[in-house]
């Protein structure tokens, strides 16, 4: 017996087509979500790309990039501005002893992220790793250049030749440094109670030699002014003459008469007359 293809048939089939394509569809789908063949670089990052393990040299910039599921994994790394400190012990030229405390912005170089990648590997740990073993390095080979006094009086100077050691030291690893700076410089006890009692010293010295100088200004002035007033005198006494003499005898006799009211002196008797002048 014939079997007829009625309409119900032939429209169960074309359902079930339809099912076995959305099924195809949803397991294509799931599969690719599953391999995740697409890989997007944030802003301020870049991708590093291993293919079985091996690390490619090149760096994807920020954006949607393709990758080979399974065989290719995709490493995301930052290259922004990060901050870094650092302590190192070290003594100086003079033996003393010295703790300094450094600090700076450094970023990873853009272009060689997949070296520094390959070289260290956990970047989390380029602190650890990489930047407190160059601080201590640099402190430890330019503090020894230099007494403890000179560190502090030329600290800019330390400054500068500690921060081009670890430059040149974190270049070989791909990572520049943007700030740098020395946040203290600390010595032992006994040196800084030396330092005071140094400054104190300078300090009453530099006292004395402007009381000192004081004290010269003023003897100097009154040399002067005696030279003055016997410069005054003897050009006086130059010009004293028997008629001046005569002269300022009358004067006085002049004034003393204006004085007078008339009135006699009193003598009493007795070998020394005594006058009483009211």
């Amino acid at each position: 017996m014939a079997i007829l293809n009625t309409p119900s048939a032939q429209s169960q089939s074309g359902a079930i087509k339809i099912i076995k394509y959305i099924a195809i569809l949803i397991a294509a789908f799931i599969l690719i979500s599953w391999l995740n063949p697409f890989v997007v670089i944030n802003a301020g990052n870049r991708g590093v790309i291993t293919t079985f393990g091996k690390v490619n040299p090149r760096v994807l910039e920020e954006g949607l990039h393709f990758r080979i599921p399974i065989v290719q994994q995709v490493a995301e790394i930052n290259v922004q501005i990060q901050k870094g400190e650092g302590d190192g012990d070290a003594a100086s030229r003079d033996l003393q002893q010295v703790h300094a405390k450094i600090a700076l912005n450094y970023h990873l170089i853009p272009d060689r992220v997949a070296e520094t990648y390959q070289s260290i590997g956990d970047l989390n740990s380029v602190g650890d790793r990489i930047i407190i073993p160059a601080v201590q390095e640099a402190t430890k080979a330019t503090t020894a250049k230099y007494t403890a006094e000179e560190l502090i009086s030329k600290r800019p100077e330390v400054r500068d030749q500690i921060s081009q050691f670890m430059r040149d030291r974190l270049l070989r690893h791909g990572i520049q440094i943007d700030e740098f700076s020395i946040v203290n410089f600390r010595f032992s006890e006994s040196f800084n109670q030396a330092i005071e009692a140094k400054t104190t010293a300078e300090q009453l010295k530099l006292k004395a030699e402007r009381d000192l100088e004081r004290i010269r200004v003023e003897a100097e002035q009154k040399i002067a002014s005696a030279k003055a007033e016997a410069e005054s005198l003897r050009l006086q006494k130059q010009e004293i003459t028997p008629d001046l003499l005569k002269l300022r005898e009358i004067e006085n006799q002049r004034v003393a008469l204006e004085k007078w009211d008339g009135r006699l002196p009193q003598v009493t008797g007795g070998s020394v007359p005594l006058i009483n002048i009211k």
